[in-house]
């Protein structure tokens, strides 16, 4: 009812705009020295305006279904856009603009003998060039001219941005393998980590879909990533980021490329322990924080010597090697073991090895 009620209504707009470009031809006919519609017949001249207000009335009431869903479609894209984007800077934003505009006003001023067209044309590409550079002015450096109005009012100095860089926290987004890898949660803990913590709803979908595989490997995996996903939830008060608001994640198929596309968008930094995503943000220029790299600056979790009861999975690439996991997947190489596969047996722990691909364990056999 409602949508044939507006159609109605735009068929009503349409037969006034149609006898609107009537009377405009009849004004402008006369100049071009062709269609002076002023020297027709009466009666032909009610035809040409009946015909005129006739097709853009019938006009009007059927492109209206079209121009409302792309009207739709239109403020659509706008609303998402604009939750993108943080509160303060639609209200910094709108100051410049306002600031802009003035400022507009007052040069536009000085144009005013040049001549009324002349006049008029400058005055427009005066408050559009002043408008967007109030705009972008105002967003870019509000923080810092928030930090000077501050340290005035206070009386103290403006608080330094640390050589040219955003001394704010930016957003940290986890990616799946950090997830797993559980040591994300405890870091977390300690408070080393600031701003704010993004875990992307696709990421939960991937832990689901491993949590669900087939492989048991796997399985553990995926069941130990939503355990630590829901612990990180439960101590931090973490929300899962619904991520149908960016419109650019839509069309891209992969995971890792989709969480370096949302890094972008936000503005973040990806936090991993992925050897290969760690090169393939530095390409596409993401700033990622490395698990592993952390790690290589801290004491091991496992020491040489210790011992440790493991399940020993299947064969290692040389003779008589034999491979376990630990529960976050890291891998532990058992010197001797081979005749031990399928069995859980007593390791000790010979040596450690970090890189920034992963952590490796060494051991062999214990009373070996």
């Amino acid at each position: 009812m409602i949508k044939t009620l507006i159609r109605i209504v735009a068929a009503v707009v349409g037969l006034f705009l149609g006898y609107g470009v009537f009377l405009l031809i009849r004004l402008l006919g006369p100049l071009t020295g062709q269609y002076d519609l002023t020297r027709m017949e009466p009666l032909h001249s009610t035809i040409f305006a009946a015909a005129c207000v006739i097709v853009f009335g019938v006009l009007f009431f059927f492109i209206t279904p079209a121009l409302s869903r792309q009207g739709a479609k239109v403020a659509k894209n706008i609303e998402t856009d604009l939750q993108s984007v943080p509160a303060n800077d639609i209200l910094v934003g709108t100051a410049g603009l306002v600031i802009g505009l003035l400022i507009a006003f007052l040069i536009s001023n000085i144009f005013a003998g040049t001549g009324q067209y002349i006049s008029v044309v400058l005055s427009i590409v005066t408050y559009i060039i002043m408008g967007y550079l109030g705009i972008v002015i105002a967003t870019r450096k509000a923080k810092d001219v928030v930090s000077l109005l501050l340290a005035a009012r206070l009386g103290a100095p403006a608080k330094g941005r640390g050589k040219g860089k955003d001394a704010d926290a930016t957003p940290k987004i986890l990616d799946t393998s950090v997830i797993i890898d559980g040591r994300i949660a405890d870091i977390m803990k300690t408070g080393f980590i600031e701003g704010k913590i993004v875990i992307p709803e696709f990421v939960l979908v991937e832990l689901r879909h491993i949590a669900d595989s087939s492989d048991s490997l796997k399985r553990n995996r995926g069941r130990r990533g939503l355990d630590v996903l829901n612990r990180i939830q439960t101590e931090h008060g973490v929300e899962i980021y619904n991520t149908e608001a960016e419109k650019s994640l839509e069309e891209i198929p992969e995971v890792d490329i989709k969480l370096l596309k949302l890094a972008q968008n936000l503005h973040g930094k990806v936090v991993t322990n992925d050897f290969n995503l760690n090169k393939v943000a530095t390409i596409q220029g993401v700033e990622v924080l490395n698990i592993n790299e952390l790690a290589n600056t801290l004491k091991p979790v496992v020491l040489p010597g210790e011992s440790m009861n493991l399940f020993l999975v299947k064969e290692g690439k040389e003779n008589n090697q034999a491979v376990a996991y630990l529960d976050d997947g890291t891998m532990i190489v058992v010197e001797d073991g081979r005749r031990f596969i399928g069995k859980t047996i007593d390791v000790t722990v010979t040596s450690v090895l970090q890189t920034s691909a992963g952590k490796m364990i060494f051991g062999k056999p214990k009373g070996k």
